[in-house]
């Protein structure tokens, strides 16, 4: 596809937040592609939008050739401009500068970053889109389950715009999308355009689970996510309310609601805001991983990063759709049938048979480097 200098491989890659440290889902997908590609030899011009609450790091100065930092323009005229705000809102005239100065191809992570996929200065250019959502469909449900009403104006009104702006991908070369339900989407919706399914990239290598029987059953996320406290409300209210089965919240900054939730729940615990080792330690000494969602778009990293390292993974199918990975979990999709699963789970204890199972089911989607390979082959 690129016609350049075959000898080196130079990649812009435009990230809608600083890819480190890598712990949330987009950029936890950003930060170990950069690493992986770095490692097969692609040299990286980086361009990250910043803003209050995670600071330039030098370790991406290890992977990439140079990494550029723009600040981003929140406020009333990134609120008021045509162009949904998580786009208009990463605006840079410095960055479409920084992209001239060469004719290597660019890589727009996400629909936050697609600004200028569109710019006619960039048009001779190879340009690579991203996926990592649907991202009307994430507003959209956000707006269905956030209690908040000035909140739900904003997803409804921000779901319409990014819904008219999904035009803009019509500019894009290539597709890269994270799930196999998300591709047939993006198919149907853009059929003269090469659309690939690459799965995530993560921080995991090997499967690493330990054999035998854990004590409690664990569901983490970031709980501030209005998704994922209506899952940790669905679960305490409706599947584990009731019952003596031992359930641990973890997760950044739980909600009163969810406190006194919990407060009020004898056989639950909550672990607010647990650092990375503390969290790892809890999925792997968790007997049963527990993850549910309520809409069905992107890929749930943190089911990735469940399976290669915990126990038993129940999950409800929005959680699988599209990933591949039916095989390597545990699915129920009601409280009543979370619960038995549960009670089963419970009795039985992870065994090499198991492990086997879940290694063979995460080589053939999720490896690293395949994956990174399969993204150098149709860029260049």
């Amino acid at each position: 596809m690129f016609t350049g200098n075959m000898s080196e491989k130079h990649l812009h890659i435009i990230s809608f937040d600083i890819p480190y440290p890598p712990n949330y889902g987009g950029v936890i997908d950003v930060f170990y592609k950069i690493k992986t590609l770095h490692q097969l030899g692609v040299k990286i011009h980086l361009h990250c939008i910043e803003y209050p609450g995670r600071d330039r790091s030098d370790e991406l100065n290890k992977y990439c050739v140079e990494v550029h930092y723009y600040p981003r323009k929140t406020g009333i005229l990134s609120a008021l401009s045509t162009k949904p705000y998580i786009v208009s809102s990463r605006k840079s005239e410095e960055m479409i500068t920084n992209l001239l100065k060469d004719d290597h191809p660019i890589l727009f992570e996400g629909l936050h970053s697609c600004y200028y996929l569109d710019d006619r200065k960039l048009k001779s250019r190879v340009k690579i889109y991203r996926e990592s959502n649907i991202e009307h469909r994430y507003y959209f449900n956000l707006f269905k389950v956030d209690s908040n009403f000035r909140k739900k104006i904003y997803f409804l009104a921000a779901s319409l715009k990014l819904k008219l702006y999904q035009r803009v991908l019509r500019h894009a070369d290539l597709m890269l999308v994270v799930s196999k339900q998300d591709t047939k989407y993006l198919q149907s919706h853009f059929k003269s355009k090469k659309v690939v399914h690459l799965p995530s990239f993560h921080a995991n290598n090997d499967v690493i689970v330990r054999e035998g029987k854990g004590a409690y059953a664990l569901y983490h996320g970031n709980i501030e996510v209005p998704e994922n406290e209506y899952a940790a409300i669905y679960l305490i209210n409706e599947v584990f309310n009731g019952t003596d089965l031992p359930l641990v919240v973890a997760g950044m900054n739980p909600q009163e609601k969810i406190k006194r939730l919990i407060n009020a729940s004898p056989n639950i615990k909550l672990i607010a805001n647990p650092v990375d080792d503390e969290m790892f330690d809890l999925i792997r000494n968790a007997h049963v991983n527990i993850l549910v969602t309520f809409q069905a778009t992107g890929l749930k990293l943190k089911l990735l990063n469940t399976l290669y390292n915990g126990r038993f993974c129940l999950v409800n199918d929005a959680m699988l759709k599209g990933t591949a990975l039916d095989c390597a979990c545990e699915t129920g999709n009601t409280p009543g049938e979370l619960k038995q699963k549960l009670i089963e789970l419970f009795d039985k204890e992870f065994t090499p048979d198991h492990l086997k199972n879940r290694e063979k089911a995460l080589k053939e989607n999720y490896d690293n480097f395949s994956n990174a390979e399969s993204l150098i082959r149709l860029v260049f």
